[in-house]
């Protein structure tokens, strides 16, 4: 019998690492209990991680049986939560707006952004920098790719982070969807009317095979929540290691060619997903010396497997030099993440900009009393006060973090 192993206290959300490296000292998969008291098992081991990632087996499929109608609509068809042939077929009419190419056209205008944001910061004696920079960035570039409207973005946010936060039976999170739902409806037969020339006018004009109209909610929903909510904690969870770090972050000062990689650390240190979605196993798997049965579910932290001393030499200090990568921070295998690319290039044009305009910006609470967000499958700050206490003339374009030497994109 496998012990059952309480997390997700408050104490373990300030501080995950203690807790979790005691769990890969013990084995590389335990029963766990959720904070709502659902038991599962947690994949804590980069190697069985990988093999549970790349396993075809374990089904993305989840029950919505009993669930409002509107989130059953949306999570039945969510890419997230389907297998092949049906994953495949949705992940193809979305893949081509987010290959490597694609996205580096993008560069000039999320610099643009990235600029207008930080000229914003000039001046303010203090601020949050996950209001001020972290969110605004990826939440702009994601609504204009998409094409919903400037005037039109202001109750997002609240639809986000209730999606992102919210457990499956609660009545807010219901309401989210539908309310978000209800929109993109309407969206959709202005966007069918008058042609427009963005990915969800896209979507709407495919011949042949093409999404039916859950499916273009479903995926709606997707790319707004999960195109900008890892970004904002990747860019903030970057601040604060390198505040935590501040011999890496003058190491950047003085060579600005390293925010590619930093960003690689940062996503492998303290990536923006503390764990992957849920899997099911549709058969016995073996993890080590442990048999998981059919139909149980299965999760990966993140935050362990990215830490696993069994493959990263001194896991826990944060060197951007390293050259043992392989971070699973998008995952890895068919579900690897979509959005990547994107999330790498925001990250990287965010931090090298922000060091170049403001290098002696500091934190202005001690870090010990930061918080972190709430719920099973974020990690990041819930706020990021800082003081900017200069400003240089901004460098050229491109200057910083443009990644275009061959990093894996």
């Amino acid at each position: 019998m496998v012990a059952v192993v309480a997390l997700f206290s408050d104490e373990y959300q300030a501080d995950p690492h203690p807790a979790l490296a005691g769990l890969r000292r013990s084995g590389p998969v335990h029963r766990v209990v959720s904070a709502a008291d659902v038991p599962f098992w947690l994949v804590t081991r980069w190697t069985e991680a990988r093999q549970v990632l790349a396993d075809p087996s374990l089904s993305k499929r989840q029950p919505v049986d009993g669930l409002p109608q509107e989130l059953q609509a949306v999570l039945s068809t969510q890419l997230l939560l389907r297998d092949p042939p049906d994953h495949t077929r949705l992940r193809r009419l979305v893949s081509g707006a987010f290959t490597p190419r694609r996205i580096e056209d993008l560069r000039p205008r999320i610099e643009q952004i990235t600029d207008r944001l930080l000229d914003g910061l000039s001046g303010a004696p203090e601020v949050d920098l996950i209001d001020a920079l972290a969110f605004p960035l990826p939440f702009e570039v994601i609504c204009e790719l998409l094409g919903i409207p400037a005037a039109e973005r202001g109750s997002f946010r609240g639809w986000s982070n209730t999606i992102i936060l919210g457990d499956f039976g609660s009545a807010d999170l219901a309401e989210a969807v539908r309310e978000l739902s209800q929109y993109l409806r309407g969206l959709f037969a202005r966007k069918r009317a008058q042609p427009t020339d963005d990915l969800l006018g896209a979507l709407l004009a495919v011949d042949g095979d093409r999404l039916d109209e859950d499916e273009l909610i479903s995926m709606a929903v997707l790319l707004l929540v999960a195109g900008h909510e890892t970004t904002v904690n990747l860019i903030g969870n970057a601040v604060y290691l390198l505040e935590r770090w501040p011999e890496q972050k003058r190491r950047l000062l003085d060579d600005p060619g390293l925010v590619p990689a930093a960003i690689e650390e940062v996503l492998r240190m303290a990536g923006p997903s503390a764990m992957s979605t849920y899997r099911v196993t549709t058969r016995p798997i073996t993890l080590g010396d442990t048999t998981i049965p059919a139909g149980e579910q299965v999760l990966i932290s993140l935050l362990s497997v990215n830490r696993d001393d069994e493959r990263f030499a001194d896991p826990d200090t944060f060197d951007p030099s390293r050259d043992d990568g392989g971070h699973l921070s998008f995952g890895h295998g068919s579900h690897f993440c979509l959005g990547a690319p994107l999330a790498r290039l925001e990250g990287q044009i965010a931090i090298g900009r922000l060091l170049a305009r403001y290098p002696d910006i500091r934190l202005a609470t001690p870090w010990q009393e930061l918080r972190w967000r709430p719920g099973l499958l974020m990690h990041g700050l819930t706020a990021l006060p800082v003081r900017v206490t200069s400003r240089p003339a901004p460098p050229p374009a491109g200057a910083l973090g443009d990644d275009r030497q061959g990093h894996d994109v």
